[in-house]
């Protein structure tokens, strides 16, 4: 089957360069963007894109008729932080979104689904080191339970009608190319900008809060990988563990001294310090390991690396 692609959610953080991404693989004309607002001219302008409401049913059936689309990428959601701000939105849209999709793939319009779940499904009560494939998940947050019942879901529509939807809990997740998009993760974005601006950075977390984090290149790799694998080799069909590596603000920091020795960082923890220690400081991935082959690529250093290097052209480019 030739991949005839949707992306709903392309203008997003991960959308945005998962489009590009896809569109290198499979050529441009098999991957259609679409988000609802042309909120990143870059994807606009890069090919094939539609005006798309992830909550609205027809839109979407009409959307994946129109474009004879087969596979669907579902990253439309509202994040960890934003979402406690708004918390009936985010369940409005998080959870409307995926059943539109997930129906849409049970009468046989979609042949195969990627949602994304994340680490935001753990809770405080949650084992926090190498935290388990199959454990305790009590969610604090409306995007964490979001995304624990969408895991449910996903499971029950494969096992009851045979919906090959796949899945991976993203840890947070860095990248050049765009703007934070309201997670608790963000400080680890965020931080190289303000790092080569002002040479300084107030952080929204502690210095010694460890989360889970993953560059984007790795992000992407885990997101195609995954939906390249052999059905037979999903086992999990609620959502993977997914891992590189795992630090706090203080290593950022002292990795980023070790390229701009005069930055320095405060500490003002803020809502989001609330949110972060009730997610895992490391995760196990053994099972995604094992089941489709995934490995991660970039060390904190290596992150740092091309944050900075990319950021700077970038701002070069700019002035």
């Amino acid at each position: 089957m030739t991949p005839k692609i949707l992306i709903i959610g392309a203008c997003g953080q991960i959308g945005s360069e998962l489009t590009h991404k896809l569109r290198s693989i499979h050529g441009q004309d098999n991957v259609i963007a679409s988000d609802i607002s042309y909120a990143n001219l870059d994807i606009v302008n890069s090919g094939t894109f539609e005006i798309l409401d992830a909550q609205d049913y027809t839109s979407v059936k009409i959307c994946i008729d129109k474009h004879r689309i087969n596979t669907v990428y579902l990253m439309a959601a509202m994040l960890s932080a934003t979402g406690e701000k708004y918390p009936m939105k985010a369940w409005d849209l998080n959870m409307d979104s995926l059943f539109h999709v997930l129906n849409l793939a049970k009468e046989g319009f979609i042949k195969k689904l990627f949602w994304p779940s994340s680490i935001a499904v753990f809770g405080p009560t949650t084992p926090v080191e190498n935290t388990p494939q199959y454990t305790i998940m009590e969610p604090s947050t409306v995007y964490g339970m979001t995304k624990q019942v969408g895991e449910r879901w996903c499971e029950y529509y494969n096992k009851q009608y045979g919906v090959d939807v796949r899945s991976v809990r993203y840890p947070g997740i860095i990248s050049w190319k765009t703007l934070p998009g309201g997670g608790t993760t963000d400080y680890a974005v965020e931080i190289y900008h303000k790092a080569l601006v002002d040479k300084s950075y107030e952080c929204f977390l502690s210095e010694e809060t460890a989360l889970p984090m993953m560059y984007m290149d790795d992000a992407i790799k885990a997101t195609i990988d995954i939906m390249h694998a052999e059905p037979e080799a999903i086992k999990i069909r609620s959502s993977y563990n997914l891992s590189a590596i795992s630090f706090t603000p203080k290593e950022m920091t002292e990795s980023i001294q070790k390229q701009i020795p005069e930055f320095k960082i405060t500490y003002k923890p803020d809502f989001r310090q609330k949110i972060a220690d009730t997610w895992p400081n490391s995760i196990d991935d053994s099972k995604a390991r094992e089941d489709w082959n995934w490995e991660h690529s970039f060390s904190l250093d290596d992150i740092t690396s091309e944050m900075l290097s990319n950021l700077k052209q970038v701002k070069e480019k700019a002035v």
